[in-house]
């Protein structure tokens, strides 16, 4: 079915439907009558059970997991979207190319005493492509550490990575070369905008700050935005910040996790399919953080939408 015949006929929460009904969002002040419409929609559909939400969701061919917020918020923005787009087409520079999804594993201690010095010791990436909302390529990478080069058997249970992994892995440095290496590959931030994504603010903000210090090389250009998930799933489902961890997002979204908990690669491909779903039910992830000066800063949902540059090495420090 295309789309155009999909506006006319299903997209529309039919008329019956919501004749008679007593609207609310009639009484605001619309500057278009699609607004309006899509505002009666909103109204009708927020008092829907959820069997009525999967039923709706099923006819239109969309998914139908998930929590009844979720499912809400999806057949919402399925209608918007058919009706803003039978006024005009959709910008189609309206999101990156592609995601680079990013989940570091560090060096830790049962505890994690506030003096210890977490180092990365696996580099994984998954690369999202959102045109066809599939995962295109993945990059995975151990890490030796150098100032607690010896694993505790916390970190080792927790990550499954073993002392002969990180004791036959290259330096950081050499890593984050391959890292550049790989991605220019794809031509990301030449022919191909891209943003870097993760799961929380720590990756970038704590553990890439941290062992760029450790291995005395300047903070990397490409890594400096991000888009920070759990914020973005939180603005987008209204939902509080404790219930934006990675099983909880999954679960509400009525999917499993799937390979190793703490597996940089696995955990990095779950989040990928939580930003999959995202971008199916209608969100534009974005830039949200950024790094300035060393410190964590967030960014404004308001700010021009600009993919990171073309990954460089960055300099050793004096």
């Amino acid at each position: 079915m295309t789309s155009d015949t999909c506006g006319r006929q299903h997209c529309r929460i039919s008329d019956q439907e919501t004749n008679g009904k007593n609207l609310t969002a009639s009484s605001h002040d619309f500057s278009d009558p699609v607004y309006k419409e899509i505002a009666i929609t909103n109204g009708y559909i927020n008092r829907m059970t959820r069997e009525e939400l999967r039923s709706k969701l099923a006819e239109f061919k969309l998914e139908t997991r998930g929590v009844k917020d979720v499912l809400k918020k999806r057949l919402k923005n399925y209608y918007k979207k058919q009706k803003l787009m039978q006024k005009e087409p959709i910008n189609g520079d309206s999101c990156y190319d592609y995601i680079c999804v990013v989940d570091f594993e560090a060096t830790c201690e049962e505890g994690n005493p506030p003096e210890f010095v977490h180092e990365i010791i696996e580099f994984p990436i998954v690369l999202l492509n959102t045109r066809t909302l599939e995962i295109e390529d993945t990059f995975q990478q151990y890490v030796k550490p150098e100032i607690n080069p010896k694993l505790s058997n916390f970190c080792i249970s927790l990550t499954g990575i073993t002392q002969d992994i990180v004791d036959k892995a290259d330096t950081f440095p050499q890593v984050l070369q391959n890292v550049i290496e790989w991605m220019r590959q794809r031509e990301l931030g030449t022919k191909y905008s891209y943003s870097m994504l993760t799961d929380g603010s720590w990756d970038m903000s704590k553990f890439l700050n941290i062992q760029c210090r450790i291995s005395r090389i300047k903070y990397p250009s490409f890594a400096k935005k991000w888009i920070n998930i759990r914020k973005s799933y939180g603005n987008f489902y209204k939902v509080p910040r404790n219930q934006t961890k990675l099983t909880i997002m999954l679960e509400k979204l009525g999917m499993n996790y799937d390979g190793r908990p703490h597996s940089g690669l696995d955990d990095s491909k779950n989040i990928a399919r939580i930003a999959i779903r995202m971008l199916q039910d209608g969100c534009e992830l974005r830039v949200n953080e950024r790094m300035h000066a060393g410190q964590l800063m967030t960014v404004s949902s308001s700010a021009p939408l600009e993919g990171a540059p073309a990954p460089q090495m960055p300099r050793y420090r004096n």
